[in-house]
């Protein structure tokens, strides 16, 4: 938990610096050509380091088969807080975008790590994820709540590096810790004849599930060949259609959030808001703002962070939820909302400050609703030998094919316009919200005799 929240603190508080970053750099210079800064140019630096993010996922989940979690999270913690220190001595835009692929690199390994980790080693599954999950989104919400707080008195890069303390101290603790990673294979391969997992749902049977229980890491890849033969194993059966979700989800996930923040800068209501005449002057003399002063409150940061911060109820009743109907019927329905708030979202807005809030609330929700769906269904439809594997294409594609989301928003901000976007992004989860669909009348058929 105190791994999985850090991870999104520093994921959820890059979109803030983006709007710093903006306005702060005017040239990307590659020493042999130069690029003028545009929504499109930093959706693309952002999407290199959000799809190592995803990438590195994959070997990141090979390697949680073969040395396990404790290795790699703590790892995870020390990495990502150097990379933030190397952000805040960032002189230009070249180091940033160095700085963001440290950070993926380093962030890539932990929910391979941390999602195996829970799918073997806690009982109770679906609420396991529904905690960590929460956990995550504190560190969604407050870690860009705590960037925007902080960038009212300091620079924006004195606060990476400030930011860099708390993985610093998790990664202390994360030494120190203990744990057995496998306490729960045991109950994992006696909820189903075929070790499908802990719900109704036998989806386990589509990925060729064999774990006995005995020997958690027997189907572990350890070489190339190997890795092959497990990776046709898994896309041969259903596991593929759950990777498509997957990827919409990471798409609509980061297309949406990248660039947020200014998307709400020129709606009524969010005008900044000078420090200086909102706080008294002992008050602004004592935090050493001075009067003129243009240090102020950006309201657009944190309707942001707030929205963020909604997404724990989203993210804990998902969870609950994942426990208690079949999986497909909550990607069908979770990814069905989304596609609705994302039609609404621009309607809303042009109706006023009340409207927005509502449908930013709901959509806060709702974007973090369907991630423990998908997190259990690739549970349900992955043998245990393999389940980092699994992850580890999981959040290759939520992460590293979602990546592109931010490339894409940008893009069309910069030639196109946000109806465009939000459309497109009413798409993404269409797509997801129908797969899940077909994916239900599948476990139906196979309910009442049908074939699967």
């Amino acid at each position: 938990m105190l791994a999985h929240g850090m991870v999104h603190t520093y994921e959820l508080s890059i979109p803030i610096f983006v709007s710093i970053w903006l306005v702060e750099f005017d040239v990307l210079s590659l020493g042999f050509v130069e690029f003028g800064v545009t929504e499109a140019t930093l959706g693309l630096v952002v999407t290199a380091g959000y799809g190592l993010f995803g990438v590195g996922a994959l070997p990141g989940g090979v390697l949680v088969d073969r040395i396990g979690s404790d290795r790699l999270i703590t790892a995870c913690l020390f990495g990502m807080a150097a990379s933030f220190v190397l952000l805040g001595l960032s002189p230009n835009l070249l180091v940033v975008a160095i700085a963001l692929l440290l950070w993926g690199a380093a962030a890539s390994v932990y929910h391979p790590a941390g999602l195996t980790l829970l799918s073997k080693g806690v009982h109770e599954r679906g609420t396991g994820f529904a905690y960590h999950g929460i956990a995550g989104n504190v560190g969604t919400g407050l870690g860009p709540l705590l960037t925007a707080i902080l960038l009212l008195f300091l620079d924006w890069t004195v606060v990476a590096i400030l930011l860099a303390v708390p993985a610093l101290a998790a990664g202390a603790y994360a030494v120190r810790a203990q744990f057995d990673e496998t306490a729960a294979v045991d109950d994992v391969a006696k909820a189903t004849p075929n070790g499908g997992g802990d719900n109704e749902n036998d989806g386990g049977a589509d990925a060729g599930n064999t774990d006995t229980g005995g020997d958690s890491r027997a189907d572990s890849v350890g070489s190339l060949a190997e890795f092959g033969v497990e990776t046709r194993r898994l896309f041969a059966g259903a596991f593929a259609l759950v990777f498509v979700v997957v990827m919409a989800s990471g798409l609509y996930y980061r297309g949406f959030l990248t660039f947020l923040p200014n998307l709400l800068e020129g709606l009524p209501g969010f005008d900044p808001l000078p420090l200086t005449s909102l706080l008294p002057p002992v008050v602004t003399d004592a935090l050493g703002v001075q009067p003129g002063s243009t240090r102020s409150i950006n309201p657009e940061r944190y309707f942001y962070s707030g929205l963020l911060i909604v997404g724990v109820f989203g993210q804990y009743l998902g969870g609950k939820l994942s426990d208690r109907i079949p999986v497909e019927r909550g990607l069908a329905g979770g990814f069905g909302l989304l596609a609705v708030l994302a039609l609404v979202f621009l309607p809303a807005a042009n109706a006023g400050i009340v409207p927005l809030l509502a449908v930013g609330a709901m959509l806060g929700a709702a974007l973090f609703l369907v991630q423990p769906f998908y997190q259990a269904t690739v549970a349900e439809y992955s043998p245990a030998g393999t389940r980092g594997l699994s992850y580890g294409f999981t959040y290759l594609g939520v992460f590293g094919v979602g990546a592109l989301g931010g490339a894409i928003a940008g893009t069309i901000l910069t030639y196109g316009t946000p109806a465009v976007l939000f459309a497109t992004l009413a798409g993404f989860a269409a797509v997801a919200s129908g797969i899940g669909l077909y994916l239900l009348r599948r476990h139906s058929a196979a309910g009442t005799g049908g074939v699967r």
